[in-house]
């Protein structure tokens, strides 16, 4: 019996409990990239090495392997490509690729959220330095620069005064993908923002979660994610708006059956918003971790939805006690010494995932690439984890010299 074919874009370590899921589904996954050193090749049955941007070419790799569902789980640059492979194929989709393609990028999704009366930032997109320059007028600061199409944070900065306008607009381009860059209103949040996955069923939201994104203000780039907590700073309240608000976009949409990461967060003015939505799982263990705190199996039931098998028992459930995901890294570059945790840390340290050795090489945070592994944690109480999290160098010391 010939086992069904799954490819995955991308090479990166976050594709590993994936892979594992689908061998224990008794699928044959092929992993494509451009890198043939990356860390998931080892564990995949197949390597193609192939641009995952550039989606002719995915689809010709994926029709000559006559593969059975495609699926680009953590890895953004290849969302689309993805999408059009599913579309092209007949695969089962996350949904029209069209819709796929305004979810991936900024500037189409904020026109979108605009378009269709959702609470949304005030934006423009921009293709080139001199046109984002045109008009100094429209700048209204602080303002938030990034590519539209990149991921990580990377090429993301915080602009306050129009003297930091014309770096920041030039480190964005240097890291857009396609060239395109996207200005909006800096909301100002009122506790943390989130940033977690979800899943919706033929088009229904099963799973909707969310969590509390920390940054350290420190990192060489303070927006990129330092930390992760369940449960959210949210209300109930503004929980249940959320929901409704991204079934509605879902919906609106005609988005079908995927994980998703979603990026929401609630400003200082009392609004809830939408920020971002792709359909992927996130970077940083995400699906994982609510595996952890939840029970549920997101990452084998996106395996199954993207070869159309049936999918199972996926539905919402509480945590089970207070959880934290904690992203290792360094706050500048030099060689990785030792990792040291102190007994004072008042959880459980169920993971402690150290993704280099002493003596290797390691970068300052600038971008979600930078992270040198991850801490899970478990608390008895969210006093504890917040009490933890906010004294976190107490307790915790990535030794670089």
């Amino acid at each position: 019996m010939n086992k069904k074919k799954l490819m995955l874009l991308g090479g990166i370590r976050y594709l590993l409990p994936v892979i594992k899921a689908a061998h224990e589904q008794g699928y044959y996954v092929i992993t494509a990239d451009y890198k043939e050193g990356n860390i998931a090749h080892k564990y995949s049955d197949e390597y193609v090495n192939v641009s995952v941007l550039d989606k002719e070419a995915v689809l010709k790799v994926a029709q000559e392997k006559n593969i059975d569902g495609i699926m680009s789980f953590g890895v953004d640059p290849g969302v689309v490509s993805a999408a059009y492979v599913q579309d092209k194929m007949g695969l089962p989709a996350f949904g029209p690729y069209e819709s796929v393609e305004i979810l991936q990028n900024k500037d189409k999704f904020r026109a979108f959220l605009t378009a269709n009366g959702f609470n949304v930032p005030r934006a423009r997109g921009f293709s080139s330095m001199e046109e984002a320059l045109s008009d100094l007028d429209w700048y209204q600061y602080p303002v938030i620069v990034k590519p539209t199409d990149s991921a990580g944070s990377k090429g993301v900065s915080r602009v306050d005064s129009e003297d930091q306008l014309k770096p920041a607009l030039q480190y964005a381009f240097d890291h857009a993908f396609k060239g395109n860059i996207i200005v909006e209103e800096f909301i100002e949040k009122q506790g943390c923002s989130s940033d977690s996955d979800c899943f919706s069923y033929n088009g229904k939201m099963l799973v909707t979660s969310f969590s509390a994104q920390r940054f350290d203000v420190n990192a060489v780039n303070p927006y990129v994610p330092a930390a992760f907590s369940w449960p959210s700073t949210f209300t109930s309240e503004e929980e249940e708006y959320l929901k409704s608000e991204i079934q509605r976009l879902i919906t609106l949409l005609g988005m079908r059956t995927s994980i998703y990461n979603i990026e929401t967060r609630v400003g200082t003015n009392g609004k809830p918003y939408i920020m971002e939505v792709s359909p992927r799982g996130g970077g940083n263990r995400l699906a994982e971790m609510l595996r952890y705190a939840t029970g549920v199996d997101l990452i084998t039931a996106c395996t199954r939805a993207a070869v159309g098998d049936p999918i199972s028992d996926i539905q919402e459930k509480p945590y089970d006690g207070c959880w934290a995901e904690v992203v290792l890294h360094s706050k500048k570059n030099g060689v990785f010494k030792d990792l040291q945790i102190k007994e004072s840390l008042p959880a459980k340290v169920v993971e402690r995932d150290l993704w280099v050795k002493p003596g290797d090489v390691v970068s300052g945070f600038e971008g979600a690439n930078n992270a040198v592994g991850m801490l899970i944690l478990a608390f008895k109480t969210n006093d504890e984890l917040l009490d933890a999290l906010e004294k976190q160098d107490s307790w915790l010391e990535v030794v670089v010299e």
